[in-house]
């Protein structure tokens, strides 16, 4: 079982995002770092389909999503956790 976190994109995302990037990229390399962040990567078009991060614990995921610079400062509008069946592994 993994954990897929779906980021819907606030309005004005181009905008919003800059200015909370680098910590946000802080957070996304700690994680990985650690082995709790799989995978992580926006859509073909972000402002309309947003992003993706797949996780390796639901704590894991919660815990991303509860301080993310993104989310904490407006840059995700909403943000859903899935349960994920993955079928093929390495």
């Amino acid at each position: 079982m993994k954990y897929v976190v779906l980021y819907t994109s606030a309005d004005d995302v181009a905008a919003k995002a800059p200015a909370h990037f680098p910590a946000h990229k802080a957070r996304l390399d700690e994680y990985h770092a650690r082995g709790d962040l799989l995978m992580v990567g926006t859509f073909g078009d972000p402002q309309r389909e947003g992003s993706m991060a797949v996780f390796r614990t639901r704590e894991s995921a919660e815990a991303f999503v509860a301080g993310d610079p993104f989310v904490v400062n407006g840059v995700v509008a909403r943000y859903e956790i899935r349960d994920w069946h993955e079928i093929l592994t390495p």
